[in-house]
């Protein structure tokens, strides 16, 4: 199939207006955009995050929150809706200039222009080649007026220098907070476990396991004593059998060695019982019961001694002088109620300590679980005081701003020019469009053009050779109807579509918000 050359180029001159009826349309279209479009300035800040003003190994900061995380976070309290319409309406960011109409904006919109415009960008902190890298903090603002560019910016850089301080001496300040409460409850239980463990071996006092061996070696010793009691008390029934056997025999009791004792029955038993009471003021305390006990008994027994030693009992009840022999039994006899009485105080002693020994065991196991909960309470109470001191020292050092923070490097100042819009790559972009526009109009109406229009299209659709061909002749009427429509169509592009963007930027919505709904709409 051969190429004709010249009959396209005469297509493209016929269709010559459609190109530049595009062409004047895209050209229109960037130049009013690069007219109409507001500039746009942006200032920029940079920060730095420095680390910890004092070495770790000395005294740490209780703050561990990662930079990156921290500077998220920093970012997200900053732009939450509160404290951007609270910042936009403080610095009157929407508010109308001189001679500009101004629609107020919903919140909503507010918000998302101004997230949208503020840009807040970190680099570095990363391990390269084994060192870290300084964090790098730039915020920028975008905004009609250079002044009004730098001052939010100068803002926002304020707001993170604040949020910083805020979250750090708010957790050290917490974290503090929370160790005195943690010391306090733990001082609390401590006093109440020590209350009950001196409460049980108050009430356990003479079961106690600390006081088990001297119990038993009593156990034995009072044993011992009741064995020899007992053998002290048949010997002096055998003695008084004997006696008494002899005398209702013989009617007298002197052929029998029985010297009367040095001492009377109740004089031995004083004796006794006041061996037995030193014995317990050895163990238990002045005031223990069994000590008050023994304490009565002793005085009573001294007074007894006391009346017989100054009326002596060498006289019956009714006043006649006894005989040897009833002396000899008196004697006895007393001798044996001292015994009698003996033995029962150390069976009541031998009771008391079997009790205490065998109740010793369950009190010991229930002794050493209150003293290990003491002692595990114990452990966490010193481990609470001593993270306390180190929350004082960390909070300590964030009041004192020595721990990581952020410093401004670079603050922001007015920009000497826009940062957009490009005008003069906004009206080659507007002109290159319609060009393009124009050559995709012709090149799509040729293809959708079936007509036959020359010679060789008869012999390629209806196989016929023409003798000789006759191009289309318009009449005059058709020619200025033409010419009208092509000059309408320049006037509608050079004039119209220009009033129409100012008229849709300046009553319904500027085309730069616009712009940017449409490259949001279309991920851009």
């Amino acid at each position: 199939m051969n190429f004709d050359l010249r009959f396209y180029l005469s297509l493209f001159v016929r269709r010559l207006h459609y190109f530049l009826i595009c062409l004047a349309i895209g050209s229109a279209i960037g130049l009013t955009l690069a007219t109409v479009l507001p500039p746009v300035f942006k200032a920029s800040a940079k920060l730095i995050v420095e680390s910890e003003q004092i070495p770790d190994e000395l005294a740490a900061t209780t703050v561990q929150t990662e930079t990156t995380e921290q500077l998220q976070i920093i970012q997200q309290r900053i732009l939450t809706r509160d404290s951007l319409l609270e910042m936009a309406n403080r610095l009157q960011i929407y508010a109308a200039r001189p001679g500009e109409v101004v629609k107020r904006l919903p919140a909503d919109e507010i918000v998302d222009d101004l997230r949208r415009r503020i840009t807040i960008a970190t680099t570095g902190g990363s391990t390269r080649n084994g060192q870290v890298q300084a964090t790098i903090v730039e915020v920028s603002f975008e905004a009609p007026t250079a002044l009004m560019s730098a001052t939010v910016t100068n803002e926002v850089v304020t707001l993170i220098l604040q949020e910083n301080v805020e979250i750090r001496t708010s957790v050290a300040g917490q974290t503090l907070e929370f160790f005195n409460e943690e010391v306090a409850r733990l001082d609390q239980e401590l006093a109440t476990r020590g209350a009950d463990i001196l409460a049980f071996q108050e009430r356990n006092l003479e079961a106690l396991p600390d006081s088990l061996d001297f119990r038993r070696a009593q156990q034995s010793a009072a044993q011992e004593r009741l064995s020899q009691v007992e053998r002290d008390e048949s010997i002096i029934r055998d003695r008084r059998d004997r006696l008494t056997a002899l005398y209702e025999n013989t009617g007298d009791i002197g052929g029998v060695n029985t010297p009367l004792s040095s001492q009377t029955a109740e004089q031995r038993q004083l004796q006794g019982l006041k061996d037995e009471l030193n014995t317990l003021l050895a163990v238990l305390s002045p005031e223990n019961p069994r000590v008050k006990v023994m304490q009565a008994q002793v005085a009573a027994l001294e007074e007894t001694v006391a009346a017989q030693t100054t009326a002596g009992f060498d006289t019956s009840p009714t006043g006649a002088p006894l005989s040897a022999f009833d002396i000899q039994i008196a004697d006895l006899d007393g001798q044996l109620d001292f015994l009698n009485a003996q033995k029962r105080t150390i069976e009541a002693t031998m009771e008391a300590l079997r009790v205490s020994i065998e109740a010793t065991p369950g009190n010991a196991i229930t002794l050493d679980t209150l003293q290990r909960d003491y002692a595990n309470l114990r452990a966490q109470y010193d481990q609470a005081v001593a993270n306390r001191a180190r929350a004082e020292t960390g909070d300590t050092i964030e009041a004192l701003a020595k721990g990581q923070r952020i410093s401004v490097i670079e603050q922001a100042v007015s920009p000497r020019e826009p940062d957009r819009p490009n005008r003069t790559a906004v009206a080659a972009a507007g002109m290159g469009g319609g060009l393009f526009v124009g050559l995709a109009v012709i090149v799509l109406l040729e293809l959708m053009n079936t007509a036959i229009r020359r010679p060789v299209d008869l012999v390629n659709k209806l196989g016929i050779t023409p003798f000789g061909t006759v191009p289309l002749i318009r009449t005059r009427w058709e020619v200025v109807r033409r010419q009208t429509i092509i000059f309408a169509a320049f006037a509608v592009a050079i004039v119209m579509i220009p009033a129409l963007l100012w008229l849709i930027h300046a009553q319904v919505m500027p085309l730069d918000v616009i712009l940017d709904r449409i490259k949001d709409k279309v991920g851009l």
